[in-house]
């Protein structure tokens, strides 16, 4: 046998001695790819309320709330001839109202002054034990010489308001994102979600 022959059939053995590594080593990427992609990718909210379980499961979660949170007058005082008051607004935790979960000051002209919340109602088709529930957003506080849109924010517009930051835990980050970006948008339009059984609507409080 050639010298050439014998180290051809060598570097054959030594291939195919290699073969089994590859084998394994390409089922092991392809494990390490499944276990990162556990959701489907949803693109759009449409996809995600339709088609997300998780999110339905939360939704259903949710309980009758009979206190969202409370305002006290800490003072008054004239300015030039003009009342103005300060109060000291506090919004309580969903499961113990004892448990202050954002706390603000803020001082208004006049002794008249309105809370503007967004209240976000989930029809029946939206949860999975068929009863409607509802998220209440608290957006602005204004008084009687503001306008509404010169008001003082209380939560942050867009962002995943204190009160339900445990709600859709169980969702990747980037879905709970697009969920309240979507829902804090239903203040500008409370028609932009009706197809999928989500009404907005808005409740002034006078104090």
């Amino acid at each position: 046998m050639s010298v050439e022959k014998i180290r051809y059939m060598a570097e054959e053995r030594k291939k195919l001695k290699f073969l089994p590594l590859i084998f394994i080593g390409a089922a092991l990427i392809g494990v390490a790819y499944l276990g990162r992609t556990p959701y489907k990718v949803v693109a759009t909210i449409q996809e995600l309320l339709a088609e997300n379980k998780e999110l339905k499961q939360a939704l259903t979660n949710l309980s009758r709330e009979d206190q969202i949170g409370y305002a006290k007058v800490i003072g008054k005082e004239m300015k030039d001839g003009e009342l103005f008051t300060t109060i000291r607004f506090v919004e309580t935790a969903r499961d113990n109202k004892l448990n202050k979960i954002l706390e603000k000051q803020y001082t208004i002209a006049g002794d008249i002054i309105h809370f503007d919340a967004l209240i976000v109602k989930f029809g029946s088709r939206m949860v999975m034990d068929g009863r409607t529930k509802a998220l209440y957003l608290w957006r602005r506080v204004y008084g009687e010489k503001m306008t509404p849109a010169e008001g003082f924010a209380i939560e942050e517009p867009g962002a995943e308001p204190q009160r339900y930051k445990d709600l859709l835990e169980a969702l990747p980050i980037e879905y709970r994102k697009m969920f309240w970006s979507e829902i804090w948008e239903l203040a500008n339009d409370t028609e932009k979600l009706v197809e999928y059984d989500i009404d907005a609507i808005y409740g002034n409080a006078v104090y």
